[in-house]
């Protein structure tokens, strides 16, 4: 027991012999005392009321931790690495939990750190032949002001998250920043120096969340199935350099079943529907976005948000999505045209970006160079065409969005001879085909014919109808030419192949086989549309 709760258990036994007979006011300060003493004095039965999380450290001793004792030891009720002037470190050391192993689990602690930097180690691996020397996830701090909060791989890749980011570990090891959490000194300022701060790490899947005093310092997906790790030993670390003292308190975890989910939260969509444009069964911005958000939900529990007639007045609402799918009125119609530059803060976030249909049309210039970058391709007048026709979709690529996609057909208005990135860089075909010569029977036009295609056309070039675009910052773009007429979400593969794009969009996995949905009926295909059903109208087609 600490010389404070031997104070306060004095003061409490005096104050009982005072109550005895005592007024009401020193009953009170009583009871309070008693209350105060029992949270102070059991901090490790105190972080268990805390649903689903076991204290993992009496306060007492190294029961279950294993570590090299000239450096490691219990003090004031906290786990204690400390090193000095005349016994300093050769290499990092840690020292190890025994009660357990981490796969799929939250943490939670409190640390204190006198000069230098340490981390906590995470489905992490003991170094073969070396004592106490551990490799793995760690989640870093430190006494300055750089690397407290973000995920470092010791002895595994690296730096994979730096503070401030969200990143994707790709196939190549190496992590990809694909969106941005806030400002490194920013989150800096909620860390108390020389002071208890809690930490809070997450891990499901291969999904990694780190916070400190609440506040988000990284996310990160691993997808390097090589290298990734989904389980492993839990360990504290004493970093080698000048004399340090770091101090570790109150620590809890809450182990999740295996394969729980894949990441901390559902993803988060936004659709922007724009306004009514063409009439009943056409352009349905506002039912085809409903539709595609209610799939989404059902199969994935995504966290979707459907915007109606145009761009959100808050917007708000944008900056913390995963994607954003765009189904309006296009050309000098287009809703992004007078929003380009808060567009782009946006998309260096990292956040997805689809287009659907006439959204993929804007007027080029700075519109459609903004538009080339943050989806990879648009409908350029006098050079793109939009004619009616059934397109034959026959074959597809290894590409995540084409996975459960089966040879189809179907007549919309598909656009094509987009223009694309120089050189398709960066652009991967999903959906193309040749179209048909009854295509170019109408006269040269903005929209309808022009010597490029039809010398494209005459050398039989095949044309991309949608495609997937990966940015250099690591955002995604999806561009998707079809649906003029809404009764195309009733296709099973013209449906699965914007519902795969808008999971890839997110940065998650597109399942096996594509994402689930049953084909829509009738009624649903009718419900949400922005014009009344005419009376003569039989059939949805």
């Amino acid at each position: 027991m600490s010389n404070q709760l031997a104070k306060l258990q004095t003061s409490i036994l005096r104050l009982a012999e005072l109550s005895l007979a005592g007024t009401g006011l020193t009953r009170w300060l009583f009871t309070s005392l008693v209350v105060t003493y029992a949270l102070a004095a059991t901090p490790a039965s105190f972080a268990t009321a805390e649903e689903g999380f076991k204290s993992i450290f009496n306060g007492n001793n190294l029961d279950d931790w294993d570590g090299d004792a000239r450096y490691w030891s219990v003090t004031n009720e906290a786990i204690t690495g400390k090193t000095t002037t005349d016994d300093p470190l050769k290499q990092n050391t840690f020292i190890i939990w025994r009660g357990g192993i981490t796969a799929d689990f939250e943490l939670k602690l409190q640390y204190r750190i006198q000069g230098g930097n340490s981390g906590i180690q995470y489905r992490s691996f003991e170094v073969p032949g070396e004592k106490y020397v551990v490799g793995g996830y760690q989640a870093d701090f430190e006494a300055g002001d750089t690397y407290s909060g973000i995920l470092y791989g010791e002895r595994f890749r690296g730096v994979l998250a730096l503070r401030g980011q969200k990143t994707v570990i790709g196939k190549d090891h190496k992590p990809k920043v694909v969106g941005k959490i806030g400002e490194t000194a920013e989150l800096q300022s909620v860390i108390k120096k020389n002071d208890w701060n809690d930490y809070h790490i997450i891990a499901k899947g291969n999904h990694f969340v780190h916070k400190i005093n609440g506040q988000i310092m990284i996310e990160s997906t691993d997808e390097d199935e090589e290298q990734r790790r989904s389980t492993g030993i839990l360990a504290l670390q004493l970093h080698t350099g000048p004399p340090m003292k770091v101090q570790f308190r109150n620590i809890r975890i809450k182990q999740l079943p295996v394969g729980s989910s894949s990441n901390q939260q559902p993803k988060k969509i936004v659709f922007i529907a724009g306004t009514p444009s063409h009439g009943y069964g056409q352009h349905e911005h506002y039912a085809g976005s409903v539709l595609l958000a209610k799939y989404l939900r059902k199969a994935l529990n995504y966290d979707c948000h459907v915007i109606r007639n145009g761009y959100p007045e808050d917007q708000t609402v944008l900056e913390d999505a995963d994607a954003i799918v765009i189904f309006c009125t296009g050309g000098k119609s287009h809703m992004l045209n007078s929003r380009l530059r808060e567009f782009e803060a946006l998309m260096k976030q990292g956040i997805g970006l689809a287009c659907i249909h006439y959204a993929v049309e804007i007027p080029p210039g700075e519109s459609g160079n903004a538009l080339l970058s943050w989806i990879g391709g648009y409908f350029e007048t006098h050079w793109s065409v939009n004619p009616h026709w059934v397109a034959h979709f026959e074959s597809f690529s290894q590409h995540p969005i084409c996975r459960g996609l089966e040879t189809f057909k179907i007549d919309d208005e598909w656009y094509f001879h987009m223009r694309f990135q120089d050189n398709m860089q960066g652009v991967t075909p999903i959906l193309s085909a040749h179209p048909p010569t009854n295509t170019m029977t109408r006269p040269d036009g903005p929209h309808s014919g022009n010597p490029h295609v039809r010398a494209a056309l005459k050398r039989q070039e095949l044309q991309h109808v949608a495609w997937a675009y990966e940015r250099e910052e690591g955002g995604r773009g999806f561009g998707f030419t079809g649906a003029h007429y809404h009764w195309s979400w009733g296709n099973d593969n013209f449906r699965k192949v914007v519902l795969n794009a808008i999971v890839w969009l997110a940065h998650d996995e597109v399942p096996a086989n594509g994402v689930s949905s049953s084909a829509p009926t009738q009624d649903q295909l009718e419900a949400n549309q922005d014009d009344p059903k005419p009376k003569n109208s039989t059939s949805n087609n």
